[in-house]
């Protein structure tokens, strides 16, 4: 008994070392007040964004959460105004699996705020199906669906400029390859649905974040606007969701001992989002509220980057 007890203490011991040390991850130091700025973030119901928008709106932003689930959503905007006292934090609908709501949004947001200060691309899933406009439901919603509201909104960021826009990746694209031939005729990034397939198509998609980031810098250059993808570490969220029970099993012990809560992941979107003196990095890609200089070559294909936002542009009918 005194062994087991002993054998308890060391792992609960164990545990809590590895998360003070190694899995513990830098915070963002920008002190920066946004009294008077505008940002909009999109899945911040929960997890990740919602960390963040919490943030922002107790430096003193407007912050429209930007969510596909009222109820949920407009629980989250309850919670972070009784924690932040800011009473400027509103829910906007946004369903990024159709491009006709990512339009609406837009248009609603352009008649309703006079600046866009801060674009946050969160929201992200691993799910099978197809979206409203027959992509791939990982690519519609991880990719097109937050292009397409990154270039409806770009004019009203270029107003206010400087703004930023922020595109919440993964290290899984190294993972990530892009079959063009494959999205031109199936409208998505591969084929077949099982939940490592599935996977497969996520590290396609964040893959495809970072070279929409690296293409949007080029187009943003000699403007007040600038741009960058992150990985935000190996974080407890809800994107595994609709998960098979076999993959949850599998991966539950390991989201216990090694992944980290949504506030520590949320530090290098803010970094990102609010770090002064880094608008010379635009384009680049951030880990640990530092940027990666040595990427794979892959996450800097100027042609896969120029042909994925041409087929973007068009599968969006721009």
């Amino acid at each position: 008994m005194l062994l087991l007890l002993l054998f308890g203490a060391l792992s609960v011991g164990g545990y809590f070392l590895l998360h003070m040390t190694v899995l513990k991850l830098p915070r963002c130091k920008s002190a920066a007040k946004l009294h008077g700025k505008t940002a909009v973030v999109t899945g911040a119901n929960t997890g990740i964004g919602k960390t963040t928008a919490m943030d922002l709106a107790r430096r003193g932003a407007k912050v429209i959460l930007a969510c596909r689930d009222r109820r949920r959503a407009e629980a989250a905007v309850q919670e972070i105004i009784q924690e932040t006292g800011n009473q400027q934090v509103i829910f906007m609908q946004l369903d990024l699996a159709s491009l006709q709501s990512v339009r609406s949004f837009a248009d609603n947001f352009l008649k309703s705020e006079s600046r866009l200060d801060l674009l946050i691309n969160n929201a992200g899933l691993i799910a099978d199906g197809k979206t409203e406009d027959g992509f791939g439901m990982i690519f519609g919603i991880n990719h097109l669906g937050h292009f397409l509201l990154t270039v409806l909104l770009l004019d009203r960021l270029k107003a206010s400029g400087p703004s930023r826009v922020v595109n919440v990746s993964s290290s899984g694209y190294k993972l990530g390859k892009l079959d063009f031939n494959c999205l031109t005729t199936h409208r998505d990034l591969a084929l077949g649905s099982s939940y490592v397939q599935l996977f497969q198509k996520y590290c396609h998609s964040k893959l495809c974040n970072i070279l929409f980031t690296y293409e949007l810098a080029k187009r943003l250059q000699g403007s007040d606007v600038t741009c960058y993808s992150l990985h935000p570490g190996f974080i407890k969220t809800e994107i595994g969701r609709y998960a098979s029970f076999w993959w949850r099993l599998f991966i539950t012990p390991l989201i216990f001992l090694f992944a980290v809560d949504a506030d520590s992941g949320a530090q290098t979107s803010l970094h990102c989002a609010l770090e002064p003196g880094i608008e010379h990095l635009s384009g680049h890609y951030f880990t640990q509220c530092a940027p990666v200089l040595s990427i794979e070559p892959k996450a800097r294909d100027d042609a896969a980057a120029k042909k994925l936002w041409e087929l973007s542009e068009s599968f969006c009918d721009l």
